[in-house]
């Protein structure tokens, strides 16, 4: 697992390698201080040599130059080392997300997907640059002090060797407690993220049925989550700091205790005495340092587990060895299919489906919320996979396509539509990358878009702002439907999408699909009969089967659910929901993309 997210270090390996070596260097210019800081004291001070004192000073001030420039080198490095690392990182886990189906979105969720990119990231960010610091730093400062004060004096280098035993105890307890709150964290931020962008992206119905205090109430709980988690983890290590000054204070105490004895027996030099004291708190604040170490990897390690599921996941989805790059015609075919969006699901969300549809016709789909009208047409352009049987598009299995040929050639204009920031042209283009402005137009006037944007004052270069929340919802469905038309699509597939648009207009853009596209094949989800009724034929779903698959004729004459509808709505009763007598509450995985 480590060793896969430090693939991302790439073209940051120098300066991941400079950086402890520069750290070193400052250690052991820092370990050379006290020792000729002794000297000093012993030979220059106590001796009255003034050029020994120059000399050494001198020294001295050149080893401090060393040190410092190694640490002002090694905080460069791990900076600029982090920050790549961080970058190469999210670009990973962005590209892996660019590869994943609705399923592998679906098991992560969108909250925890940003959580992962953003908060993940930059703790493991700190958590590397303080590695490449401190790993180095800590150890090698806490050695080398070791090494020193033995020198000096073994007798009382041993009470450094037993305050770095008990303190190393006490830490390890003390992270190790810890380390079970931080790894619950990060969940935490997953459910703030959800909080904040469920209540961003749905404002204006938050604020239209006035649940401003529920959402308060909803992001407080969240937040508090954060906070307990914290506070406890926190808790636990702020016992560090005491434990760390206990045992300072205790050395302190402990070496001028016998260095005066020492000193008074003519067994240890004043300035020997200076250097242990400065080597003891070199010794106990590395491993203060190391503590604070294994307190980031306690909490890195939560974000490296999340960020490698990420990296790791496989998409449900993938190209075939040898894909076909060609779709032969409009024609679909569903043969004995069945589907669940969850493979321990006790019962499927489509089941037994067999139809056949010819290029070029135009296919209605009506039935009640929760019917699988949704999940039927995902499985055309294999955004989802069957469980059993095939679907076939142009004789073919989807399965065999390249999917960017199979997308391409089967557009979908989906029940949630999404437009970009950016100007409506640049939208539009979404559908083709290279169109022009007159193909871009001849694709609007066909969704009956191209009048409402010349009235913009700057027609198709006027700015979309996030989610189109500047276009009214019906313009917004137009521009997504002229969007899908720029694919030159063998199949269009309409999930609701004219819901918004005035019945006049949306039969101004079906007599335009007949005389424009003939040869496309198109399918209509909608609720309305008369979005469907002048179709070729008309599937009526229910319950994830289809109940009926006929013209508007003869269903009318032998389908009970779709003459129920007809008679509901024609006479001004209502919609398909109100009108069906069927149970159209299902359990969780049928209502899951069932619309």
């Amino acid at each position: 697992m480590l060793r896969r997210i430090l693939k991302e270090v790439r073209e940051y390996k120098a300066v991941s390698i400079a950086t402890p070596l520069c750290m070193l260097i400052e250690v052991i210019a820092e370990m050379f201080i006290p020792y000729l800081m002794s000297s000093i004291i012993d030979k220059g001070v106590y001796g009255g040599d003034m050029g020994h004192i120059i000399r050494v000073g001198g020294m001295m001030l050149v080893i401090a130059a060393i040190g410092l420039t190694g640490g002002l080198l090694g905080g460069v490095f791990a900076a600029k080392a982090a920050t790549g690392f961080a970058k190469n990182l999210r670009k990973a886990m962005f590209d892996r997300i660019q590869t994943f189906s609705f399923a592998n979105i679906d098991r992560f969720s969108t909250a925890g997907l940003v959580t992962r990119l953003t908060t993940d990231v930059n703790t493991l960010q700190m958590g590397y640059q303080m590695a490449l610091r401190m790993f180095m730093r800590a150890p090698a400062s806490l050695v080398v002090a070791l090494v020193m004060s033995f020198v000096i004096n073994s007798r009382i280098a041993l009470i450094y060797l037993v305050a770095v035993v008990v303190l190393s105890l006490v830490l390890y307890l003390i992270i190790s407690r810890a380390m079970k709150y931080f790894k619950l964290a990060f969940p935490k931020y997953d459910a703030l993220n959800e909080s904040v962008q469920e209540n961003v992206s749905a404002i204006r119905v938050v604020k239209a049925y006035v649940r401003e205090e529920d959402e308060i109430n909803k992001f407080k709980k969240a937040s508090q989550g954060i906070y307990d988690v914290f506070t406890k983890a926190e808790g636990t290590t702020v016992f560090q700091m005491p434990a760390m000054m206990l045992t300072v204070y205790s050395c302190i105490l402990l070496i001028s205790w016998f260095g005066a004895r020492l000193i008074v027996a003519d067994s240890l030099t004043t300035g020997q005495l200076m250097s242990l004291l400065a080597y003891c708190m070199n010794i106990l604040m590395s491993l203060m340092m190391v503590s604070m170490i294994f307190v980031m990897f306690s909490i890195g390690s939560a974000a490296i587990e999340r960020i490698y599921e990420v990296l790791v996941e496989e998409s449900t989805i993938t190209d075939p060895d040898n894909p076909v790059y060609d779709v032969a015609d409009g024609s679909i075919d569903f043969e004995n299919v069945n589907f669940a969006y969850n493979k321990d699901a006790k019962e499927d969300v489509l089941k037994n489906i067999s139809l056949h549809i010819d290029s070029g016709e135009t296919i209605g789909i009506i039935g009640a919320t929760g019917s699988a009208k949704t999940s039927l047409v995902n499985l055309i352009s294999r955004l989802y996979d069957v469980k059993s049987g095939c679907v076939k598009v142009g004789g073919k299995d989807v399965r065999e396509y390249d999917l960017k040929t199979l997308r391409d050639k089967v557009s979908v204009v989906l029940q949630s539509n999404t437009l970009f920031s950016g100007s409506i042209y640049d939208n539009l283009r979404w559908g083709d990358e290279n169109a022009t402005y007159a193909d871009c137009q001849r694709a609007a006037k066909y969704a009956c878009a191209d009048e409402f944007i010349r009235k913009f004052p700057d027609g198709y270069n006027t700015h979309i702002e996030q989610g189109g929340t500047n276009v009214s919802g019906g313009q917004k469905q137009r521009l997504c439907i002229a969007r899908a038309l720029l694919k030159s699509p063998k199949v269009l597939i309409l999930d609701d999408s004219t819901s918004a648009v005035d019945t006049a207009t949306e039969a101004k853009i079906r007599k335009t699909f007949k005389e424009e596209i003939p040869d496309t094949t198109k399918i209509i989800i909608a609720q309305r009969i008369s979005s469907v009724m002048d179709s070729d034929r008309i599937i009526v779903m229910d319950d994830g089967e289809i109940n009926g698959f006929d013209t508007h004729e003869n269903l009318l004459k032998n389908n009970e659910i779709y003459r129920e509808v007809y008679e509901s709505q024609m006479q001004g009763g209502g919609d398909f929901d109100e009108a069906s007598k069927k149970d159209a509450e299902t359990d969780d995985d049928n209502v899951k993309g069932g619309e």
